[in-house]
């Protein structure tokens, strides 16, 4: 089994490190989110369902290493500064300039909003996943991510409207 979900999982890599970065906005951080996730997607192989969706098992598994990662920080503290990470990648021309002001600004917006809006509007905006498979990855009901949501979009709305 291990074998089988093994090139699922390759293919799956540049997801599940987009939501490890959203998650802890560290690229290193997010590189051993994603390898601990994927040595526990495959030592725990035969718990997965064949049938149900392999993308949010190993979403689920990620997100838990993200909660049991912040678990330990209340005891050890954190040990980078995470605005110091930041890089700027400059790009000759107007249009890319001003297409990464409004990345950077909705960037901005995303990172106001509470950890369990940006978590929802992640899962199904970006990685596609149905409210049903988001609330299990994020283990609530399907309501609070509906919710979570429309609560996200309209601040999305709102702030980009007002910049």
């Amino acid at each position: 089994m291990p074998a089988a979900i093994g090139q699922e999982l390759v293919a799956l890599l540049p997801r599940l490190r987009r939501f490890a970065l959203v998650l802890c906005r560290s690229p290193s951080l997010a590189d051993d989110l994603v390898q601990s996730a994927c040595e526990r997607a495959l030592a725990n192989a035969d718990s997965w369902a064949p049938g149900t969706r392999f993308d949010a098992w190993v979403f689920r598994i990620l997100r838990n290493n993200w909660i049991d990662h912040l678990r330990r920080l209340r005891t050890e503290g954190m040990k980078e500064d995470v605005a110091a990470q930041m890089e700027i990648v400059g790009d000759a021309g107007e249009e890319p300039i001003l297409s990464r002001l409004l990345l950077a600004e909705v960037q901005q917006i995303i990172d106001t909003m509470p950890p369990e809006q940006r978590e929802v509007l992640l899962l199904v905006c970006v990685e596609d996943l149905a409210y049903r498979e988001a609330a299990e990855v994020l283990g609530v009901p399907i309501g609070t991510v509906m919710s979570r949501l429309a609560r996200a979009r309209k601040r999305l709305v709102e702030m980009t409207a007002a910049a």
